[in-house]
């Protein structure tokens, strides 16, 4: 498939990741799901009208190339979904972007990744807690991911960059500005020593509602969530309340509890929506890290062993466990499932690594 479907794709007004997702599962490629007729589209379950009349009169390719172009001359790295490259650990979230846009050196699947995330109204214990806690964690070499917003995320970015540690900033707006603008020649060190990414295309504002879906990549792309400083409302406890739903860890600082801005790290901790950390070594013991000198040194990023199971997964897996592999005809028999549910599944799980695809549509477990 071409760079242009990929962002062609994106740009289909009306549907979101899942929904193309589906699209994909049942076409089995870009190139068929822009090449179908009505007849074919209109069997989709819900998609709609508007979504069906712009596949057919393809609106958005115009678009499409006009986007490819600006990523060609700004030099962005476009991030398939099914690439290597691609983020594993977001590729794990079901509402995970189809495609990103990328700028910098960094690699995004780094062994260990962490996300900071606080008020944009930081203290000065804050930021004291902040820098304490990259400094503890300079020799683990993790990958820090924050907002570039004022605060504690522009505290993690600076921090990082101090102590020559890779960062990333996840943008709610495209590559073609920097909000706040304030922060521009930081994201212009963070290009060098990392990298900016984004879902949105180019020509895209920092509008208000983008940024929680800015917070979800920032907690997809992490092993944990960390909270330093966090009111009882805003960005940070959104993007932890995402990070549960991921079934990652989330640890947060407790603070005063007359201070307002320790009130969202307070609740979380009572609520069991955080682990409690005082000190750096609390978060190396939560995250079982271990010193260069205590372990050999972990390449690249590994999912888990034995990752939970939906029940649709669980059945395909006990099948393809006992068959070693099968066909897909041959699941479909199993399962007794419609085609389109079980392309959806099949998909899913191999985007997890649950499974592997081999030639003629035979799946098998890795």
């Amino acid at each position: 498939m071409n760079a242009i479907e990929k962002i062609a794709i994106t740009k289909i007004k009306g549907i979101g990741p899942k929904s193309s997702r589906l699209l994909l599962a049942y076409f089995g490629s870009l190139e068929n799901i822009f090449l179908s007729n009505k007849k074919e589209l209109q069997q989709i379950p819900g998609l709609s009208a508007n979504v069906i009349q712009q596949l057919l009169n393809k609106s958005f390719l115009a678009e499409s190339e006009q986007e490819l172009r600006f990523v060609e001359d700004q030099q962005i790295q476009l991030l398939w979904f099914e690439d290597e490259l691609f983020p594993q650990r977001l590729k794990q979230c079901d509402d995970s972007p189809m495609l990103l846009y990328h700028k910098g050196t960094i690699n995004l699947n780094q062994p260990k990744v962490i996300s900071v995330v606080g008020t944009r109204n930081a203290t000065s214990y804050g930021k004291k807690l902040t820098e304490q806690l990259l400094n503890e964690l300079k020799e683990f070499q993790v990958l820090v991911v924050s907002g570039l917003a004022f605060g504690i995320d522009i505290q993690a970015h600076r921090t990082a960059l101090q102590l020559k540690l890779p960062t990333t900033a996840v943008l709610g707006h495209s590559l073609d500005r920097i909000y706040p603008y304030e922060h521009s020649e930081t994201a212009k060190e963070i290009m060098q020593a990392g990298s900016l990414l984004t879902e949105f295309p180019s020509g895209t504002l920092p509008d208000r509602m983008n940024f929680p879906m800015r917070n979800r990549i920032i907690a997809g792309l992490a092993d944990v969530t960390i909270v330093v400083e966090a009111a009882n409302k805003g960005g940070a406890l959104i993007t932890a309340e995402i990070a549960n739903s991921y079934d990652r860890d989330v640890c947060a600082y407790p603070g005063h509890v007359d201070q307002p801005y320790s009130a969202g790290c307070n609740y979380l901790i009572k609520t069991n929506k955080a682990h409690l950390i005082q000190e750096p070594q609390d978060l190396i013991n939560l995250m079982q890290w271990k010193k260069n000198n205590q372990q050999k040194q972990n390449i690249g990023f590994q999912l888990p062993l034995m990752p939970s199971l939906s029940t649709d997964e669980k059945l395909v897996f006990d099948f393809l466990k006992d068959e070693n592999q099968a066909s897909i005809d041959d699941i479909a028999y199993y399962c007794k499932w419609p085609a389109s549910k079980l392309a959806v599944t099949l998909l899913e799980m191999e985007m997890t690594g649950l499974i592997q695809t081999l030639p003629g549509k035979i799946y098998k477990l890795p």
